[in-house]
């Protein structure tokens, strides 16, 4: 379902009627947005939850997850690239026509896992749920929704994610330039893929997490002072990439452990509700970060809107923004308040999930031993007897 009505409801965001009113816009980006939205929730939930129906073994899972990262950095990657240049002022596609290219690209690479996709580790009990006993087990699962508080606090204050072309092409005067810094992370992004499952063999992935949480904060410091200079943004922002990369990988490793523990702890199963909070967090974090970034350009004065003569100029590609010139009509203010949320946002989001994850102590041993349990390996007994805490 989701192969067809990903791609399709992609498109229906980016050929929004531009002739139309302002009511008629914003009905229809609503009614894709919610198509588009229930799409990628029926795709996201079991393309993350099948883990649990591949293998029980912690590490597997762990090496599973981090090919998975790293085949989804290539394909971001790839995307970034082809986006970039093909809506860049250069070039000067319209993002209608672009979204049809990436539509079809999707459903060419989604295609291949309905065909060889296998569950070989599946329950024998299905457990019927309501909508009580799923807010019930959620709240009982304390550490699912200790990680993913964390998680709407760093991810939702990725301003940047919204920011990195237009970034680009104000304050470096070409959109372009966006591809230099996303290559220069991609790449050590990708080395660190490869590395971190070997790392967490031998140092528990939670530990790896926190000393690179603290690693990104620290080196995104060294990028506010470096707006004057491209080769120091792009040398500092390729630092950063290193323990910014590792955070990729291990941000949805722990979603299975939480579903471990909470079958180890309730006695319910509940992997796909566990799965669909992870989905849940995700876009409400990509909503807060977006809206949020947007939201605070405009309050520094941020022109998204241009009146040249009188006449409302129609801008629908950096080609456009080239035409009328709409780096001369940005003020000083405006340029800062980008450099700020751009750089600066991100910090506070990622220090307050630090706190956060504070209070997360599951490990993989743990978890491990947990998940013996689960699947009838162990007696209650023995669990309790090898467990590093009490759970």
């Amino acid at each position: 379902i989701a192969c067809a009505l990903t791609p399709a409801s992609t498109i229906a965001i980016f050929v929004i009627p531009t002739a139309s009113s302002e009511m008629v816009k914003l009905i229809w980006f609503a009614l894709a947005y919610i198509v588009w939205d229930t799409a990628y929730t029926i795709c996201d939930v079991p393309a993350f939850g099948i883990i649990t129906s591949m293998t029980s073994n912690i590490e597997e899972r762990n090496t599973i997850l981090s090919l998975k990262g790293i085949t989804a950095g290539v394909g971001m990657a790839l995307t970034t690239v082809l986006v970039t240049v093909l809506i860049g002022e250069n070039v000067g596609m319209g993002y209608g026509p672009v979204s049809v290219i990436v539509a079809v690209i999707a459903m060419a690479t989604m295609l291949p896992v309905c065909k060889n996709c296998k569950e070989r580790n599946k329950s024998i009990d299905e457990e019927q749920f309501t909508v009580r006993k799923m807010l019930k087990y959620v709240i009982s699962n304390k550490y699912l929704l200790i990680y993913y508080v964390g998680y709407i606090f760093y991810s939702g204050a990725q301003t940047y994610n919204a920011l990195h072309m237009i970034t680009a092409y104000y304050i470096y005067d070409n959109s372009t330039a966006s591809l230099i810094t996303g290559t220069v992370a991609a790449l050590p992004q990708l080395v660190m893929a490869l590395l971190v499952p070997k790392i967490i063999r031998k140092m528990d992935k939670t530990k790896l997490f926190r000393i690179s949480a603290v690693a990104t904060i620290l080196l995104s410091f060294l990028i506010i002072p470096t707006r004057d200079s491209f080769l120091l943004f792009v040398i500092t922002f390729m630092l950063r990439s290193i323990p910014l990369g590792v955070i990729g990988v291990l941000s949805f490793t722990f979603t299975p452990d939480c579903a471990e523990y909470g079958q180890y702890t309730t006695g319910t199963e509940a992997k796909g509700i566990t799965f669909a909070i992870q989905t849940f967090a995700v876009k409400l974090a990509g909503a807060i970060s977006g809206s949020m970034g947007l939201a605070l350009l405009g309050w520094f004065g941020f022109k998204t809107e241009f009146v040249i003569d009188g006449v409302k100029q129609e801008v629908s590609s950096f080609a456009d923004l080239e035409k009328i010139n709409a780096v001369a009509q940005q003020t000083a203010e405006a340029l800062d308040g980008l450099w700020f949320t751009y750089n600066v946002v991100p910090i506070f989001g990622l220090v307050i999930a630090l706190v956060v994850w504070h209070f997360y102590k599951l490990n993989d041993k743990d978890v491990q031993i947990m998940a013996d349990y689960n699947v009838g390996r162990i007696t209650r007994e023995e669990a309790e007897s090898k467990l590093s805490r009490k759970y």
